[in-house]
């Protein structure tokens, strides 16, 4: 299961932007070394670890760290949203 996520503002990589990020639903093994608390508080150290092993293109510590805010909150609701169990995502989708 993957999302994308159109970037509000594009990351340059030489002669290319990127303004799209495909985060695919992380296994517990993209996830070691991670607490799963700060995970869910959409902690950006967190998020630094995690988005590089769970992004395509794949993002790097420092493109996470030079986001824009904005794009920075897409990702990590996304992620977030990856950790509920189905039942409670489910739960808060809008009827």
């Amino acid at each position: 299961m993957s999302k994308t996520i159109t970037l509000d503002t594009p990351i340059k990589r030489g002669e290319t932007d990127i303004t799209e990020i495909a985060v695919t639903r992380p296994n517990a093994g993209a996830l070691r070394g991670v607490a799963l608390m700060p995970l869910l508080q959409m902690d950006v150290n967190a998020l630094s670890v995690v988005l590089p092993r769970i992004t395509t293109p794949t993002l790097t510590a420092q493109d996470v760290m030079a986001l824009d805010p904005a794009d920075l909150l897409q990702l990590s609701t996304e992620v977030t949203g990856f950790l509920l169990p189905r039942s409670a995502q489910a739960d808060s989708q809008p009827t």
